[in-house]
Parts: structure tokens; sequence; C-alpha cells
């Protein structure tokens, strides 16, 4: 039984870590940090875990915390988490952190798209990027695993397959992805109101979301060779829920049904990477309380271009539950423990 302490528990991603985790046999959660809501019960700040835990929200103090468990998952808010990880590494923890900080290997990248210096430079090289398909064996013997950003879990995975194949140019793609309204967090400013937000869809950091700098990292690693993207966000009126649609041109004509064979070859070990038939393509609601990836492809044999629609959870594969699967694997449970169940679908 692995002790584990939840930074940032009471945010949205650090809640739904609590949930899954307060089930899962292989751990004992030891520890729930929130500043806001220090000295309260989790179950008070969040009723559905009545009856579940009588945890009691803590402090952030390292001296004292860092004793209390054996890996930390921090969902801090920004620039919080400097001052923290490097100290939990010190005392020997484990950690798994869901900020830009250390999903970077160039950092001057980091401090373009980010705006600021970075404060840890030391650490990147230690840090695993936290896509289990693509780094498991990296994440099996880390002891720092930077958890990806929703939208590059969404779009890196969609287009694995053909970057890793060279089977599409690596310039000219373009990423439309659309997020639910959690991604942003738990706050209350006036974006994301519920009369700002129900009833509209918007694009946002058009051009300048920073999860482009990243998608851009990783594409570059499969493709070997720097890729520059196209990325629009967009927020859409629901809780959770999204999805990337991918266009890219091919090297040479391909049918769906051919291209469908690349990612189903690609994937055919992936538990919670799930391709569609031809015909089909994913919908947010198949993925939606779960771990699970939906991949569909289209080919546009008039135009030369393959269409790539991907679709999970922000929550989920895009953040908590990827962080769960990781853990799996760093401390060697079976990578689906705990994680095993479908969508929600209503």
């Amino acid at each position: 039984m692995i002790r584990v302490g939840i930074l940032g528990a009471t945010g949205y991603v650090g809640i739904e870590i609590t949930r899954l985790l307060l089930l899962h046999p292989g751990v004992e959660v030891s520890c729930v940090v929130s500043h806001s809501f220090a000295g309260k019960k989790i179950s008070d700040v969040y009723p559905h875990l009545a009856g579940i835990t009588d945890l009691y929200c803590e402090e952030m103090d390292v001296a004292s915390i860092h004793e209390k468990a054996d890996l930390f998952i921090t969902a801090l808010s920004e620039g919080i988490s400097s001052e923290v990880i490097p100290l939990l590494l010190e005392k020997g923890k484990k950690v798994i952190d869901h900020g830009g900080d250390f999903r970077y290997k160039s950092v001057e990248i980091y401090e373009k798209w980010y705006g600021k210096k970075h404060t840890m430079p030391h650490l990147l090289g230690r840090s695993v990027y936290g896509l289990p398909e693509l780094y498991r064996d990296s994440i099996s013997t880390a002891s720092l695993v930077a958890n990806p950003g929703c939208y590059p879990t969404c779009s890196i995975l969609a287009a694995a397959p053909l970057m890793k194949n060279r089977i599409i140019s690596t310039d000219n793609i373009i990423i439309d992805a659309a997020s639910g309204v959690t991604g942003a967090g738990r706050k209350t400013d006036l974006p994301f109101q519920y009369s700002e937000c129900s009833q509209n869809f918007k694009a946002y950091s058009v051009s300048t979301h920073r999860h482009t700098s990243e998608i851009e990292q990783e594409f570059g690693n499969l493709a070997g060779a720097p890729v520059l993207i196209s990325f629009t966000p967009h927020l859409v009126p629901m809780k959770r829920g999204m999805m990337c649609t991918l266009y890219a041109n091919l090297k040479k004509r391909a049918s769906t049904a051919e291209i469908l064979s690349i990612y189903e070859e690609y994937y055919k070990e992936e538990f919670f990477v799930r391709i569609m038939p031809e015909g089909r393509l994913p919908e947010t609601k198949y993925s939606s309380g779960s771990n699970f990836i939906d991949i569909g492809v289209v080919a546009d044999e008039r135009l030369g271009r393959v269409i790539i629609v991907s679709a999970l959870d922000n929550l989920g594969k895009g953040a908590a539950w990827q962080a769960v699967q990781s853990l799996n694997i760093m401390c060697g449970y079976d990578e689906t423990t705990g994680l095993k169940v479908p969508g929600l679908y209503l």
C-alpha cells in the first residue's frame, strides 16, 4: 500500500484525483492539502465524499507534509509548485505535477510561451513527460512526472501514429479543439460564470495558447524534426469533455481503411486508446468520466488530406485519470488499476 498526498485537493483536478484514489486498492490517501479550505473536512467542501473519507484539508507545510506520503500529486495554482516540488524531491519523494514547469526540455521555449523565467531548469533533465502511451518505460523509473495538458494529450495521441510513421507532412497542420468549462479550473472569473458560458461557443487564445508549444515539442520528438502547428482552442458550454479535430496533408494518397490499419497496429497494446471503426467518429459522451481517448480518422482523398477526430474527458485522460495511470506505472501496479471504468454516456 502506497501513501499518496494530494496538494491542491479542492480544485477540479485535485478533487477528481482524490475521488479516484480513495477507491484505489493499492493506495492510501494519507493527506489532502488546500490553502483555501484548511481545517475543514474535505467531505464538507465536497459533500459527495461524505461517508467515504473523514480527511481534513491541511495547510501547505512541506516540513511536515513530506513525512505523510511516499508519492505526491500536485494540482496547485501556477507558481506554487516551484516552491514545493524541489523540497519534496530532496526528501526522496516521488511527484506527479500538473503544472507546465516540467513538461518542457527547452528552457527558452518555456520562458517564451509562459512569459516568465524558469526557476528550476536543473530539474528538466530529471522530469518525464507523463504520457504513458509514449513514455511508459521512463515513467516506470521516474521520480518526477509532468502530467501533460488536456489539449496536448488529445492532440498528440491523435497524430502520433502518422507522425511516427512519417505519413503526413509536418507543415500546415491545423488543430481545432474544444473543451468543457472545467478545463479552466475552479474559479469565479466572469468569463466562466453560468450566464456567460451557457448557450455560447467561443474561441480563445487564438495562435497564442501555451499548449501549442507543448504539442509542437512532442510532435517534433515523434517526427524527428521541428514541427509548427496552428492551434485554436474553444470553450464549449458543457462541464467536462474535449474534442480535437486535426487536419494534415498526406505525403501520398491513402484510403481511410489504410490509415485506420496504421492506427490499429500502433495502438494494439493500448487499453485506453480506442480506435473508431471506419464510418464512425468519437463523441465526447463516449469518454466523459473515464480514462479513454477515442480516435477516428477520415481520408479526404479529393484533397490528399487526413482528418483526425479525437475525444477525451479533460478531467479524465486529460488530467486526473492519466495521473493515476502514471502512478500505477511508477508504483508497479497494473496500469488499469482503479481506472477500468467506461464513460458515463449520460
